[in-house]
């Protein structure tokens, strides 16, 4: 675990390959990660909820529903890696996003479309053959190319990662 609230689990680094052990264990945290929020959401009042996981940083309602915005634009992705050749995904603004009106809303709501959304998003990652997940896509800000088993790792961190905001602050605030 780091010391810095931002990154509890560390930043993100990607590999320029990856294990087909490595795959299997990123594609079981991302199909556990919608129980696992939900766990550890259980239980929280709407004081907790609305509580940042840091200074200045999101509530943990927001960090549930921008989970579900980050993970369906990468489902989306995905799906453009797949039916494409090499594309220009659309970047998003997930600050601003972290602020539209529904992030107000009950994070259940976030968690139900996560589940739904990570049994579908499983089903066709765990579909890709080796050749499918090297296809690449580019990223318009960066100007980097991707290939599918790097968003893969990426998101098994990204997912692990906000759930570590929720966890630490429970720690930290003794919220059991």
């Amino acid at each position: 675990m780091s010391t810095d609230p931002r990154y509890p689990i560390g930043k993100f680094a990607a590999q320029k390959s990856y294990t087909s052990s490595d795959l299997s264990g990123f594609l079981e945290r991302i199909e556990s990660l919608p129980a696992r929020l939900e766990i550890a959401v259980t239980g929280l009042s709407d004081v907790q909820l609305d509580s940042p996981y840091r200074e200045g940083g999101w509530t943990i309602r927001q960090v549930v529903h921008h989970v579900a915005d980050s993970h369906m634009n990468a489902y989306v992705r995905v799906k453009w890696c797949m039916t494409e050749e090499k594309p220009v995904i659309k970047a998003y603004n997930e600050k601003t996003w972290a602020t539209t009106p529904e992030t107000s809303s009950d994070p259940y709501i976030s968690l139900t479309f996560l589940k739904a959304l990570h049994a579908k998003w499983v089903i066709l990652l765990r579909s890709l053959s080796a050749t499918d997940r090297s296809r690449q896509f580019v990223h318009p800000e960066t100007r980097r190319s991707f290939n599918l088993d790097q968003l893969i790792a990426m998101y098994a961190w990204h997912g692990d990662h906000h759930l570590a905001h929720i966890t630490e602050v429970k720690k930290r605030l003794q919220w059991n």
